[in-house]
């Protein structure tokens, strides 16, 4: 990552050591065309992607820029601040805590369907059915779900009498 930086640095360097040969009007053209370019590229993608070795050299380069030209440039101060908060917030943000994955929607209600169905069902019965369906999913969770009252009722009620 960091060669990239630097490779995309030299470049820059370069490229200014190389202007310094050029005449004012060839270079007034450039930045003629130039403008003219980015004027047409904010029309067509009025929010480009830019990658983070972009991010540095345009934060570095509008720290030379004179204040008046600064907020007419892909990079504004707020824009410096918005990638500032959002690399800090990716440095010091917590993985997620591990543990298992939340259930697929629609699961539990089909786990309760199946029950109510099936009276005669018990667990065991429910979790090969869901797993011939392609769900693999614990006894434990379908206990659990099973305890749990849904609207109003409780699905213990289904169990079958014992």
């Amino acid at each position: 990552m960091q060669v990239r930086l630097i490779y995309r640095f030299g470049v820059a360097v370069l490229s200014w050591l190389a202007l310094l040969a050029r005449s004012s009007a060839s270079k007034d053209t450039e930045i003629l065309v130039l403008r003219q370019e980015v004027a047409v590229l904010r029309r067509v993608n009025p929010e480009p992607r830019l990658e983070w070795t972009d991010r540095v050299m345009l934060a570095a380069l509008s720290r030379m820029l004179p204040k008046g030209l600064r907020l007419h440039r892909v990079v504004t101060p707020g824009t410096l601040l918005r990638w500032h908060r959002r690399m800090v917030t990716r440095k010091w943000t917590q993985p997620r805590s591990p543990g298992r994955p939340p259930l697929e929607d629609g699961l539990a209600e089909l786990i309760v369907r199946l029950a109510r169905e099936n009276r005669a069902w018990g667990v065991v019965r429910i979790q090969g059915e869901l797993r011939r369906l392609g769900h693999r999913i614990g006894a434990g969770t379908i206990r659990r779900i099973r305890r749990k009252p849904v609207l109003g009722g409780l699905i213990n009620q289904y169990r079958p009498a014992a």
